[in-house]
């Protein structure tokens, strides 16, 4: 038990930090818009690179630095392209309810493939969950290191399905023009600042 709550902490801390995957969650949880689909590709996405790290194969990710110059370079670019639609949405006169009619010309094709990209096109994922928590997870026996991998994938699991759900308490909030300005004021600012980030990281000496 002791073995499973260390992995469930570990995975809580690193996923529960704001970032582009957290903000694309929140702001579809808030338009109830395939919010299921999305908290699932999300968590199994996170149980998927969990599993390759602490079964060992964080050795591949760490031996190919070339891999993650590559999806810096292409998650850079995608989150400034993010961030500058998160940021012309924020000077429309914008309520919860108008987005949500907006927001309803989303078919499921491009709901999944935003959040598939936020998701791999993040070197953080890869460093996070693959090499922190699989060289994290190396010292433990068999036994111990599947509870610490289950209490990790229920970190994700609980963490995004919480975070899209519970959204819709803040609804009557953003149901005001500026909040919902501000949100996609602040969404746009993280994806820039993830961006420069991953520039100006030299991950290759992480």
């Amino acid at each position: 038990m002791s073995t499973f709550l260390t992995g469930l902490i570990l995975g809580a801390s690193l996923i529960i930090a704001i970032g582009a995957q957290n903000a694309y969650v929140l702001k579809q949880g808030l338009l109830k818009k395939h919010v299921f689909i999305i908290c699932l590709i999300c968590s199994l996405s996170d149980a998927i690179l969990i599993v390759i790290g602490t079964s060992g194969l964080g050795k591949i990710v760490n031996d190919h630095p070339d891999w993650l110059k590559v999806i810096t370079w292409l998650g850079a670019i995608y989150l400034i392209i993010f961030g500058l639609m998160s940021l012309r949405s924020a000077f429309k006169n914008e309520t919860l309810e108008i987005a949500a009619t907006d927001g309803s010309s989303q078919n499921l094709r491009k709901v999944v493939a935003t959040v598939l990209a936020l998701t791999f096109l993040n070197p953080h994922v890869y460093l996070d969950t693959v090499l922190l928590i699989g060289s994290i997870a190396s010292p433990y026996s068999d036994e111990h290191r599947l509870y610490f991998t289950i209490g990790a994938v229920c970190a994700s699991f609980l963490w995004f399905f919480t975070l899209g759900y519970g959204a819709r308490l803040l609804a009557p909030l953003f149901a005001k023009t500026h909040a919902w300005k501000i949100l996609n004021i602040l969404i746009g600012l993280v994806m820039f600042s993830i961006a420069y980030h991953l520039i100006t990281t030299d991950f290759s000496v992480v």
